[in-house]
């Protein structure tokens, strides 16, 4: 079968051009970039939510009831990273690294992100279709950005990052954003490692992933089973999470530090609360976490 872009990738690009029409004071970023990815189906609905009356209703009734606490958790996620790469920014980082970067315009809409070099990785065909929409809305390719394009399951940073021009002596800030839980532990365990064994000390990787539980049994979550229906019949399927307890040993045993694991709890108290929109639902199973490269990185070894 012919490889297709990504769906899942599509739908965050909705959920972002979604909280992008919300008013200056209450959205938590604005991407201007992310409606121009959508396929027509999708395109349709974001034109419908701007209607005044239909529009609230819009992405209840035809898309969240399927990805229930999605798109909140996409938007919160998104001015997390978002913050993220702004502080590093701030701090003097010198390149960027998105893994699996999908629809992500964070290097063509962050202030000051065009004085680094910014990779992204990501499966070809989603890749060959970013680099087309970018093209034509901003009339060329950046010239900061590099497009490196990858498959995890078959190729390693390892080998494809030299030729792209990463220096692993400059300090660096590495994004995985909705990708960790679509790799297997083997490729997980590979990407990590590769940050702490080639990036210089004080580079950090900020990620996102599912509770394990959710893919156990372990615990219940809400819309859990809706929620990975939906990614099976996409072909997109959930493969693997972190259990939050063990997640500080995990790094440490690949040479990363844990600053902090951000769960629905704190994105509702940092971003939601203080602009009054504590009541939307959020995906429970969906974390985030920030890691630092430490001093000496553990040496490489089999996945735990």
């Amino acid at each position: 079968m012919r490889p297709a872009v990504s769906q899942t990738a599509r739908v965050v690009a909705l959920w972002r051009a979604r909280e992008s029409l919300r008013s200056a004071t209450d959205r938590l970023f604005e991407d201007a970039l992310a409606s121009a990815f959508l396929g027509w189906r999708l395109r349709w609905a974001l034109r419908l939510a701007r209607l005044p009356v239909v529009g609230a209703a819009v992405p209840w009734s035809l898309i969240d009831g399927h990805w229930t606490g999605s798109r909140g958790t996409v938007a919160v996620r998104t001015r997390y990273i978002d913050d993220v790469v702004a502080d590093a920014l701030r701090s003097g980082v010198e390149q960027v690294v998105i893994l699996g970067a999908g629809f992500d315009s964070r290097a063509y809409r962050i202030d000051g992100i065009e004085r680094a070099r910014v990779f992204e990785i990501d499966q070809p065909v989603t890749q060959a279709a970013k680099k087309h929409v970018v093209a034509r809305r901003l009339g060329r390719l950046p010239s900061h950005v590099t497009f490196v394009p990858i498959d995890f399951s078959t190729q390693s940073l390892d080998t494809e990052m030299p030729g792209a021009g990463f220096r692993a002596e400059a300090r660096t800030l590495f994004i995985c954003e909705g990708v960790t839980h679509y790799l297997s532990a083997t490729a997980v365990d590979a990407a990590f490692r590769y940050v702490a064994r080639s990036s210089a000390e004080g580079s950090r990787l900020v990620f996102t992933y599912i509770h394990r539980a959710l893919l156990d049994g372990g615990k219940t979550f809400a819309g859990a089973e809706t929620t990975l229906a939906i990614v099976r019949r996409v072909g997109e399927p959930y493969t693997f999470g972190f259990d939050p307890a063990e997640l500080p040993d995990y790094l440490a045993a690949r040479g990363l530090n844990l600053i902090e694991d951000v769960d629905a709890g704190i994105y509702r108290e940092r971003f939601l609360n203080p602009r009054g929109r504590g009541h939307e639902p959020l995906s429970e199973f969906q974390r985030a976490a920030l890691a630092e490269v430490a001093k000496s990185p553990a040496p490489s070894s089999a996945p735990d």
